[in-house]
């Protein structure tokens, strides 16, 4: 901890840096990723600050939109898209997913409830872990899976219709800091 104390409090001896950012937020991108500490929105992107507005969730989950039922997720998903305006919305999933792993390896997860019961919404990805760490196929039809979710948020259906945002599914190679983004011309993922 120490050293992550030390680097706050030099960090915050550059104020002039960042005083424009007291003028509020204009991101252009909602970067949707795992909670995963290997997972660095702003390290993969090159992102300053102010520039991605993120959201963050054990396995990069979308949960469905059902009315009348708020979630932190739908809540950050409609403030990005109605309030902020962002233009592109990044799904990136990630090599070595816990969570996905856990899903497609049908793992018990009795010890861990709000796990378990975080996991229970998202559909089982297919591809077979096997022997592969990775999962990359069935973390990559996952990112699929939760692109979809989005288009059944209404802010990101209204927006979609009218041209205003574009929907990004990412794949990032924990072990390589490779990303691939999926081309709907190939229907694959593909090197950035």
């Amino acid at each position: 901890m120490q050293p992550l104390i030390d680097h706050a409090r030099s960090f915050g001896r550059r104020p002039e840096e960042f005083a424009s950012l007291a003028d509020g937020q204009s991101p252009q991108v909602l970067f949707i990723t795992c909670s995963d500490s290997r997972v660095v929105p702003a390290l993969i992107t090159g992102a300053r600050p102010g520039e991605l507005f993120e959201l963050r969730t054990a396995g990069n989950i979308v949960p469905p939109h059902v009315p009348g039922r708020p979630t932190s997720e739908a809540a950050t998903v409609e403030y990005a898209v109605d309030v902020l305006g962002v233009s592109e919305i990044v799904v990136c999933g990630h090599s070595h997913c816990g969570a996905v792993g856990a899903l497609v390896r049908g793992e018990d997860l009795t010890a861990v409830p709000a796990v378990r019961d975080w996991l229970a919404q998202a559909q089982r990805p297919s591809g077979a872990p096997g022997d592969d760490p990775t999962v990359t196929d069935a973390v990559q039809n996952h990112v699929l899976a939760q692109l979809l979710r989005l288009r059944g948020y209404p802010c990101v259906e209204r927006a979609l219709t009218t041209g205003r945002v574009r929907l990004h599914g990412w794949y990032y190679e924990v072990h390589t800091g490779a990303v691939r983004e999926r081309r709907a011309d190939t229907d694959t993922f593909e090197a950035l």
